[in-house]
């Protein structure tokens, strides 16, 4: 299972990007939102490092190896969740992500049908399944600024404690997260995860909008 992929860009697709690294060249398919971001990820020499997804593609004579791109491991996460809602591969996700993941993940949340019809590949009633089963779950990924890149997620043994270090890892200043935490924690002192309680921060912020 591949992982993670470093080398040199060689090549740019409009859906894909050919990676070299010790000689062999990867092809790496990339949602539309995440090559946006691209350009800032790529070093003077034409380096890169990707967080990948790799499943085979299986078809009536052959499975095919797939490797999906991303620039961390919260962009991968949300992939990994949003190919859970029933119809949805790993194929239709890349396309269907052609618009910031925070965006996405605000109209699952408040349960936006005209915003995720406006996806590609998605229609009405796959809308309403994505948002059965994710809403209330993605307010983490709401929270990522829109256009803007994360560095990876880190473990923390204390809920809080990753809490804290996700809000950083999306630049929010350090005094503003440690109390959008606390406030989280005190509106609902049962909060038992790191997820938990970001989707409480989320939630408190859509209300004082």
């Amino acid at each position: 299972m591949i992982s993670r992929l470093s080398g040199t860009l060689i090549e740019r697709r409009d859906s894909a990007l050919l990676v070299e690294t010790n000689g062999f060249t990867y092809e790496v398919w990339v949602p539309v939102a995440i090559s946006r971001t691209l350009e800032r990820h790529v070093g003077p020499d034409g380096k890169i490092k990707l967080v990948t997804f790799h499943y085979h593609h299986v078809e009536p004579s052959r499975a095919t190896p797939i490797l999906i791109g991303f620039m961390n491991e919260i962009e991968r996460e949300f992939f990994e969740r949003f190919i859970t809602v029933s119809g949805i591969g790993p194929k239709a996700a890349v396309k269907a992500i052609n618009q910031p993941i925070a965006l996405i993940a605000q109209a699952i949340d408040e349960g936006n049908f005209d915003f995720l019809r406006s996806l590609p590949g998605i229609g009405p009633q796959r809308a309403k399944e994505i948002v059965a089963k994710l809403q209330g779950k993605v307010g983490k990924y709401a929270l990522m600024p829109e256009g803007e890149s994360v560095a990876p997620a880190g473990a923390r043994p204390d809920a809080s404690q990753e809490a804290l270090a996700v809000l950083l890892q999306l630049q929010y200043r350090a005094a503003e997260a440690k109390t959008m935490v606390k406030s989280a924690l005190a509106r609902n002192p049962k909060l038992a995860s790191a997820e938990e309680i970001l989707n409480e921060v989320y939630k408190q912020r859509t209300q004082t909008r």
